[in-house]
């Protein structure tokens, strides 16, 4: 849920930083477009999804890990701060770099959709705008409410040029650096 405000940010991207660091274990903030917005706890579906991506990337690309939850600093202009659901990098990518790392050399991020009022502005609209911004090349959204798998390429000026919905069960290219093919079949079985 993200609380209404004018476009001046609700705070200092420093006092963000503070107030995710004290948040309880249950409860995972981020800060986007200036506004402090509760990432929903994910479901069983939701968690598997990511497991089942995570295993795919490690077969076809054992160079790179697949890092749940791992805060990124996103869009140049208010600061931004997200937790994708994966942010696919080499294996010591992240190794010394703290809660909230650079994007520089991720070079994909996966958000999976929740059910809460949130999922349409957070992972269509602005997280898609905030990963560009920082050139991060591939997003892969994997869309349960509209049964749906897009991945978003060729960032320039704050936008994915590319990036057009599948539905579950169609083959999906991931574009270079990520450079794989999948199938999204078994998708199908976590939709809700």
């Amino acid at each position: 849920m993200t609380p209404m405000t004018s476009d001046q940010p609700q705070m200092l991207v420093e006092e963000f930083e503070e107030l995710a660091r004290h948040a309880p274990e249950t409860v995972a903030l981020e800060f986007l477009n200036g506004k402090v917005g509760v990432k929903p706890m994910p479901d069983g579906n939701h968690g598997t999804i990511v497991a089942w991506l995570l295993q795919r990337c490690m077969q076809h690309r054992p160079d790179l890990f697949l890092f749940p939850e791992q805060g990124l600093k996103v869009e140049a202009y208010r600061n931004g701060r997200a937790r994708p659901d994966g942010s696919l990098a080499p294996q010591t990518f992240f190794a010394g770099k703290g809660e909230w790392s650079e994007p520089e050399g991720v070079l994909m991020v996966v958000e999976v959709t929740s059910r809460d009022s949130d999922a349409n502005r957070r992972d269509r609209i602005e997280k898609p705008t905030g990963y560009a911004t920082t050139g991060i090349p591939v997003y892969l959204l994997i869309d349960r409410e509209a049964a749906t798998v897009t991945v978003h390429s060729e960032p320039k000026g704050g936008r994915y040029r590319s990036g057009t919905p599948q539905p579950f069960g169609t083959v999906i290219e991931l574009p270079n650096p990520v450079g794989f093919t999948r199938e999204t079949e078994k998708l199908k079985d976590f939709a809700d």
